[in-house]
């Protein structure tokens, strides 16, 4: 039987990312995931949204020696523009600009492509002597103790860990295994993602236009094939997703293009659709016996605000500071329920926030949309609420 101190069950973006900041840390780690990343662009499975890192994150990412691997593929998120739709697809009534300049000289954060990252944070676990990333290989049972946690997998082998981080997205089975219940509320949405072209650059501005059904984003990507490019999703009811994902190229950039109120031109594909459905979850604990829960087995949201994986990222960072700080009781009751403590009250009220912001996106009456205009005008109207917004919504303390 192998020992570790720390599985990680879950090799998408914040699985991969949390065995880089625990094996930069100093503790041994495998990461086990039933599926091999797809680590190309156009590659069959490959996943087309894209992450925006919020500038609190780039310290976490600068620890765990990621960040020098990332920054030149990120585009810059310089400005976060609101545009609010109303009934006239063709005339936006309001567009409002919060600018990173009024926080600091940073941007507000950077963005990256979800295949990208996967293959270059694999690229950087295989230089860490104290990780082993075991893509191809799921967990299948686990068993814990108050000294350890013994962890069964897919490959007939089992593993002794000190800790189990699930990281293995919102049908966890490491969670249903430590008999953690999930809250869920569905919201009759579905999100299209994909990436686009348009003869308009972007300015390193991410622009999020609101219409009855849910946000369309565009977040600034690098240049494509010499032209400009936005990572897009585009949140609708769950019909009319359906139906616009099964459009050909020509029909559904028409009306991609008319929903982005042709601030950007024409938008042209550039790359194959996937379509993911919508919800908020929230466990009702963040941890149990030797098993601590991280990123979407915690915790999933709208993409709205760039919140899901910086969320996840300050659950690392919580995790990570109380394991550096007592490494020889890494996994203890007494570590577990300190970061229970720590993180659930915040997890459960920026849930509850972005879930208030996704209904008053999807709104369809009249006098709710006029309301949501209003507030968004109100917003940006008062520099000192605008600016503690700003930052409430980065995760910084102000």
């Amino acid at each position: 039987m192998a020992d570790v101190d720390i599985v990680i069950s879950g090799g998408g973006v914040a699985g991969l990312t949390a065995a880089a900041v625990f094996g930069t840390a100093g503790f041994s780690v495998l990461c086990v995931d039933p599926a091999p990343p797809v680590t190309a662009r156009d590659a069959d499975g490959a996943d087309l949204r894209s992450t925006a890192f919020l500038q609190p994150a780039r310290s976490l990412l600068e620890d765990a020696g990621l960040w020098p691997r990332l920054a030149s593929h990120a585009a810059p998120l310089e400005i976060m523009r609101i545009v609010d739709a109303g009934g006239d697809l063709a005339e936006p009534r309001s567009v409002r600009d919060f600018e990173a300049v009024e926080l600091s000289d940073a941007p507000f954060g950077w963005n990256l492509p979800n295949w990208l990252l996967r293959r270059e944070m694999t690229a950087h676990l295989d230089s860490l002597p104290n990780v082993e990333f075991r893509p191809g290989t799921a967990t299948e049972g686990l068993l814990t103790r108050m000294a350890e946690a013994r962890v069964r997998l897919s490959d007939g082998g089992t593993v002794r860990a000190r800790l189990v981080i699930a990281a293995d997205g919102r049908n966890s089975p490491i969670r249903e295994a430590a008999g953690i219940s999930a809250k869920v509320t569905r919201y009759g949405q579905k999100a299209l993602a994909f990436a686009v072209t348009h003869p308009i650059p972007h300015g390193n501005v991410s622009t999020e236009i609101h219409r009855s059904g849910g946000p369309f984003t565009l977040v600034p990507l690098p240049d494509y094939e010499g032209m400009p490019s936005s990572a897009v999703v585009w949140m609708e009811h769950g019909p009319e997703a359906l139906r616009l994902a099964a459009l050909d190229a020509p029909a559904f950039e028409e009306e991609m293009s008319t929903r982005s109120c042709h601030l950007f031109g024409p938008l042209t594909l550039a790359s194959r659709r996937t379509v993911w459905p919508i919800i908020s979850q929230v466990a009702a604990q963040m941890s149990a016996e030797r098993v601590a829960l991280v990123a979407e087995a915690a915790h999933v949201v709208p993409p709205i605000g760039a919140q899901g994986l910086n969320m996840s990222l300050g659950d690392m960072r919580v995790l990570r500071d109380l394991a550096v700080a007592a490494p020889d009781r890494l996994g203890d009751a007494a570590m577990l329920d300190a970061y229970h403590r720590k993180r659930h009250g915040e997890v459960r009220a920026r849930v509850a926030g972005i879930d208030v912001l996704n209904r008053a996106s999807m709104a369809g009456a009249r006098p709710l949309r006029d309301a949501r205009a209003m507030g968004l005008n109100a917003i940006h109207a008062f520099a000192p609420v605008r600016k503690t917004l700003m930052g409430l919504g980065l995760g910084m303390r102000r």
